[in-house]
């Protein structure tokens, strides 16, 4: 059986070379794979693994590694205040939405960048960090140089769209077994189920957490000219593995693919000695070429709703059904034998598609750290401040109806002008109602001429004012 392993070495270098010579993606829907050994970080499979590519939110793995370096050196805390910066608010979502001012501590800022992959919280860390973006960017760029990470740059903190903000699967592989080797005790902020901010739970991107037995992080990524990004990690008999899928063509595509590759990797058949070694990830030979732009295939008009980090959907192709021979990689030839989940052999999938394991969200919270009775304080408070924003802008999005409907412009003009002012109308109506309360007085009285207007339908006038009854009823409708 030995002479065969030089023709087929031979055959694979054939085809290495032949990729490498036209500097494109050999996969046919533009992936980039690659399952590395986090220990000693031996590469198992590797497609297009060196081929350059936009990282979208996985960068948030380098923001979170140098964050917790600087923890871990003493250069600041856990429990250090953060603020949020009108550039930090700014940003795109996903995000928590703080207003700037508030205040929060850098463990609750990373856990809500990990799990909501939170834009806004991956600019507070920088500048909390870094002093700014730009400073913050460059302690990224000297770090993926130290770690020999040499075909990523950095531009940004969260893997918003920037032309100079790349990577590649290799030099992911080598971030997340650094992540994993240098910050042991932090490795935690990798793989929380879920967080709790207020009334609001949400659940980890990464799909593969509480669903593919011993997933244990790390993070996900989309943005339109990267597809759907997804570095993974799980651990079985001791043995921890590392997957990195680049390009998907949904969220629930690169969980399937990533589960597919761990799985490949834990089952080790009897003919592995057939495959070629394929050397340390460190080994791996960069390719000197573009990012692949997927703009037009993940964003395209074909898409039923705008994609986004957390699509969820499989692509459905030709048949209709959820997935594809492309989508799911000759998902028939891999099976999972899950402990406690029916049937006991599924398809990737299926795992899926399961709900994910019962766990307790993890609070998060604005302002300085607490515990006990305090904490729940604190999550109370924020549950509150969630409710004020929330009644406001259903009254705007009522009050915008009539304005697109093109209704007549006495009543659509008069709606528009009390829902321009959300704040002042609160302040009004509790005025208003007591007004409405009391006997009737001298006040009461004067406030009858304004009365007047009352058919044009204004629900904005203000009869308290005698001055707005003098002025021309239509005066009001035509400044709105």
């Amino acid at each position: 059986m030995h002479v065969f392993r030089p023709l087929l070495r031979k055959s694979l270098f054939v085809v290495a070379l032949a990729c490498g010579a036209l500097f494109v993606p050999c996969a046919a829907n533009a992936e980039a794979l690659l399952l590395i050994d986090a220990a000693s970080g031996k590469v198992l499979q590797a497609e297009n693994a060196t081929i350059p590519w936009y990282p979208a939110s996985v960068t948030k793995i380098m923001t979170a590694y140098v964050t917790l370096k600087a923890v871990k050196d003493g250069r600041l805390t856990l429990d250090t205040l953060l603020t949020v910066s009108p550039t930090a608010a700014s940003q795109s979502p996903s995000k928590m939405g703080f207003r700037p001012g508030t205040q929060l501590t850098v463990d609750n800022a990373l856990k809500m960048m990990m799990v909501k992959s939170a834009n806004d919280m991956a600019v507070v860390l920088a500048e909390g960090v870094g002093g700014s973006i730009d400073g913050f960017s460059a302690m990224m760029n000297d770090t993926a140089k130290r770690l020999g990470m040499t075909q990523t740059s950095y531009v940004n903190p969260n893997g918003l769209p920037a032309d100079g903000q790349i990577t590649s699967a290799r030099d992911l592989g080598i971030l997340a077994r650094s992540f994993l080797r240098d910050l042991p005790e932090y490795e935690y902020f990798v793989h929380i189920p879920a967080i709790r901010f207020g009334k609001r739970v949400t659940g980890n991107f990464n799909k593969l957490i509480g669903r593919y037995p011993g997933a244990d992080g790390f993070k996900t990524g989309f943005i339109c000219a990267s597809g759907y990004n997804l570095v993974a990690s799980a651990t079985r008999n001791g043995r921890r593995l590392i997957a990195v899928v680049l390009g998907a063509n949904s969220g629930t595509a690169r969980a399937v693919k990533a589960a597919q590759l761990l799985e490949r990797g834990f089952s080790q058949d009897g003919l592995s000695w057939l495959r070629p070694s394929l050397g340390n990830v460190e080994s791996l030979v960069p390719v000197d070429a573009s990012p692949p732009n997927l703009r037009d295939e993940m964003c395209g008009g074909h898409r039923k709703r705008p994609a986004s980090d957390d699509d969820d959907a499989l692509i459905a192709t030709n048949g209709g059904t959820s997935g594809s021979a492309s989508a799911t990689g000759g998902e028939a030839q891999v099976t999972f034998f899950t402990a406690g989940l029916q049937p006991p052999m599924m398809r990737a999938s299926e795992l899926m598609a399961t709900a994910a394991a019962t766990t307790e969200p993890v609070p998060v919270y604005t302002g300085p750290t607490r515990t006990g009775t305090a904490l729940i304080a604190a999550v109370a408070a924020d549950a509150a401040q969630q409710a004020t924003p929330k009644a406001r802008g259903k009254k705007s999005r009522v009050a915008k109806k009539p304005d697109a409907a093109d209704k007549p412009a006495d009543k659509p003009k008069d709606a528009r002008t009390a829902a321009t002012k959300p704040d002042a109308p609160k302040a009004d109506t509790k005025s208003d109602t007591k007004s409405a309360a009391k006997p009737a007085g001298p006040r009461h009285a004067a406030a009858k001429p304004a009365e007047k207007p009352a058919p044009t339908g204004d629900p904005a006038a203000k009869p308290a004012k005698p001055k707005a009854a003098t002025k021309p009823a239509a005066k009001p409708a035509n400044n709105s």
